[in-house]
């Protein structure tokens, strides 16, 4: 394969200040490419300006929805130390749902090679501020131009930036969740321990509907609307008096890296944490009768966030009072310190790449 290549832009853009960042609303200057196709394997690794993206209309993207993305940080510490945080393990979840997408992958060393240079080439859009940090998008997609159901024989695999802030405008305060009892987001067998695009798509109407009513999300139930699976687009936690449960992983949940660190922190912290099949009805049940401590999701983008109310059409559940509750707001500074280097890195979750000099 031939080195790694860099092409600088001509035109930089206008960086926004850390109060404007929200999310996913700006892009960094470049971005990291390379494509794959039968017989020649990965090839033409490169960096280049942030660009469109130039496919054929009959690509395997467009009409078979081969596309898998991941989502990860880049964090600049308060010693001026830029780090991965768990690169690692989308590398591999990437593999996983590439496998079952039929998708060919990028080796692991050639996908954080590409994201360490475009970090580094970028590392100007690393935002300074807590709370803020460098979003990461690693993307699979299919580009070979036919039409018939089969596995594309071309792929390009690509890596965006943006600078971000809180992804929820309430930023860290509990957010009011509607319990989705109509629309299912994945089933047993499909594709929802996988990244796909397509999981993402069939979400968008119910929590537009959710929107609607004034809640930021949905809790999404299996397809029996009995048992918990995910809030939103994250893991979910309940803290009860004497135990803590998030749904087990039971091959329609997704697999997520900040649900693996909470689960590692908790057990280090010396409390209880359950992976088990949790149903509403326990939910409602354990509520009614006052051992219902706190509800929080887990993910990458907002990282730990607390659920204030759980709502539907039949109940409507107010959570510790409304508020952010102890065990979500210590497990948030926790990982909060140690992306930002304020706090001892003792699972080995930091990667470091570069320090400012």
């Amino acid at each position: 394969m031939s080195p790694l290549s860099i092409s600088k832009t001509k035109s930089f853009k206008n960086k926004p200040s850390a109060r404007d960042l929200g999310f996913g609303k700006y892009f960094s200057d470049h971005m990291f490419q390379v494509n794959y196709s039968e017989g020649r394997s990965w090839h033409s690794p490169r960096i280049t300006p942030y660009e469109p993206l130039l496919i054929e209309p009959g690509a395997s993207v467009l009409h078979y929805g081969q596309a898998l993305f991941e989502g990860m940080k880049s964090f600049r510490q308060t010693d001026g130390t830029t780090i991965l945080f768990r690169p690692e393990f989308n590398a591999k979840r990437l593999q996983s749902g590439a496998e079952r997408l039929c998708m060919q992958v990028p080796p692991t060393e050639l996908m954080l090679e590409g994201i360490r240079t475009l970090v580094k080439t970028d590392q100007d859009w690393i935002p300074r501020e807590k709370g803020t940090s460098l979003y990461i998008r690693p993307t699979l997609i299919g580009t070979e131009s036919f039409l018939g159901v089969r596995p594309s024989k071309e792929y390009l695999f690509y890596v965006i930036c943006c600078p971000v802030g809180s992804y929820y405008a309430t930023g860290a305060d509990p957010i009011k969740i509607w319990v989705e009892d109509k629309y299912v987001r994945a089933s047993l067998g499909g594709l929802g321990a996988t990244k796909a695009g397509a999981n993402y798509a069939a979400s968008l109407k119910a929590a537009l509907e959710a929107k609607k009513r004034g809640y930021a999300q949905v809790l999404w139930l299996d397809v029996t609307h009995q048992y918990i699976e995910e809030v939103g687009t994250m893991n979910v936690f309940f803290v009860f008096e004497n135990e803590i449960v998030t749904p087990a992983l039971n091959g329609s949940i997704l697999s997520g890296g900040v649900r693996d660190c909470v689960i590692t922190l908790l057990k280090h912290y010396g409390l209880k944490i359950t992976e088990r099949e949790l149903s509403m009805q326990e939910v409602i049940e354990t509520h009614a009768g006052g051992k219902l401590k706190e509800i929080f999701g887990t993910g990458t983008a907002a990282v730990i966030s607390p659920v204030g109310e759980l709502a539907s059409e039949k109940f409507d559940l107010k959570i510790n009072s409304g508020v952010r509750g102890p065990i979500a707001a210590r497990l948030y500074q926790d990982i909060s310190d140690i992306q930002y280097g304020d706090k001892p890195d003792l699972f080995k979750w930091t990667e470091k790449i570069f320090r400012a000099t």
